[in-house]
């Protein structure tokens, strides 16, 4: 008798699952042109799937709301209730993203940030992207992780209060992402020793930054930065970008695994599917920076990136396209300062070309500091309106300025094409 009742609890609990668990089918779209939306993220619960080609998605799980993402559009989450019945048309709201970048010290210097906020209202952008790990391991909020706090990531507390300053960007209805810097970790490698990337003859390697990196093969690496991105997440960012998601360029390291050029992909496209599916459940889209001669290069430039598998592992792409870091050019554009429309242009065009993936999966990385290569000078507002010309003149899904300095020019730069 009590088998015979442990057999009924379990009947009755698979019927309750399948009462809870639900097919939906649809098709998400643009609300503009009505046209479909391909590789839209459609999630219930811990379940997400892409859309097709037609847009058209099918998905099983349990929860009470569908949330939807796409990029170069606004997400939407849709209560389960709401959709009448199994099957269900979804239209999003195009958006184009406008930003500027601010570094750690950047978001939180008052200073810095409010001129970046100045040039933000001048030129009508909507998004700031800023750092929640940097390029030498701070986070500079408080974070409830024991790893962070152990490999003295939390020695520097720069802002006292992280909520109240996010809360006080969205009041100014601006697109908030997060910019998560991985493989490049001086504080992690030097308390974790057996996560470092290390020399072929032993000791650290450092770059040419005197700073030390981590192992891209090792799992431990890979949580840490998933955790980091839950929280960003959790606080409200609207995005994660994933930045220094490759190996170091230097031949004269020695890794956990044998380093060939498919295990260096496999690694950093696994990495960012495992970050991809960790941030299933809070609807944000995942971005990854990627150097701008990767949509070029047929190998992985022996940094383990190349564009077609990371175009399939993420949301948006963002190829670093400064003029200034093409140091060889590219073809029949030997001096690329002196062109930068066509080294932006054609190089979202490659990355088009070779994945056949919507102009809107890219949101390229323009250049907004003085070019260091060719002698050309600074980059402002007249070099600033060719960019974003040449980016809206791909169909990009927006753009975003670098400058590590943290200071962006005065003018107006922004008042031409779709970018005005």
């Amino acid at each position: 008798m009590k088998k015979h009742g442990g057999s009924l609890l379990i009947l009755l609990g698979v019927l309750c699952w399948a009462a809870a668990a639900l097919a939906y089918e649809g098709k998400v779209m643009d609300a503009v042109t009505g046209e479909p939306i391909e590789a839209a993220v459609v999630t219930l619960g811990e379940h997400a799937v892409r859309t097709d080609k037609e847009g058209v998605f099918r998905l099983e799980g349990s929860g009470d709301k569908l949330k939807v993402r796409a990029a170069g559009y606004t997400r939407r989450e849709i209560a389960a209730a709401d959709l009448g019945n199994p099957y269900a048309d979804i239209a999003l709201t195009p958006f184009t993203v406008k930003g500027l970048y601010l570094t750690v010290y950047g978001i939180a210097s008052a200073k810095l940030r409010g001129a970046a906020l100045e040039t933000v209202e001048r030129n009508k952008l909507n998004a700031l992207v800023i750092d929640v790990k940097g390029d030498r391991g701070f986070i500079p909020f408080k974070v409830d992780l024991p790893l962070a706090e152990k490999i003295g990531a939390q020695k520097t507390i720069l802002i006292k209060d992280m909520q109240a300053l996010m809360a006080g960007l969205k009041e100014r209805n601006l697109y908030l992402i997060a910019r998560i810097v991985v493989f490049k970790d001086d504080l992690l490698a030097g308390a974790e020793p057996e996560l470092a990337v290390r020399k072929k003859g032993g000791g650290f390697f450092k770059d040419r930054e005197n700073l030390r990196w981590v192992d891209p093969f090792r799992r431990e690496v890979w949580d840490y930065n998933i955790a980091i991105a839950k929280i960003a997440a959790e606080l409200g960012f609207d995005e994660i970008q994933f930045d220094y998601v490759r190996f170091p360029d230097n031949r004269g390291v020695a890794f956990s695994q044998p380093s060939t050029e498919d295990s260096r992909t496999q690694a950093i496209t696994e990495f960012l599917r495992a970050a991809h599916r960790a941030l299933t459940p809070y609807n944000v889209l995942v971005a990854a920076d990627i150097f701008g001669y990767v949509v070029w290069n047929a190998n992985d430039a022996d940094i383990g990136q190349k564009i077609a598998p990371i175009v399939e592992a993420v949301d948006v792409v963002s190829p670093m396209l400064y003029p200034s870091g093409y140091h060889l050019g590219i073809p029949k554009y030997r001096n690329p300062v002196k062109n930068p429309y066509e080294i932006i242009y054609l190089s979202l065009k490659r990355a088009y070309e070779r994945t056949g993936a919507s102009p809107r999966r890219f949101r390229p990385w323009l250049q907004a500091f003085r070019d260091y290569a060719f002698g050309g000078g600074d980059f402002k507002e007249e070099r600033m309106r060719t960019q974003i010309k040449a980016s809206d003149d791909f169909g990009a899904s927006g753009w975003m300025f670098w400058n590590p300095r943290n200071i962006y020019p005065t003018g107006d730069f922004s008042n031409i094409g779709k970018g005005g």
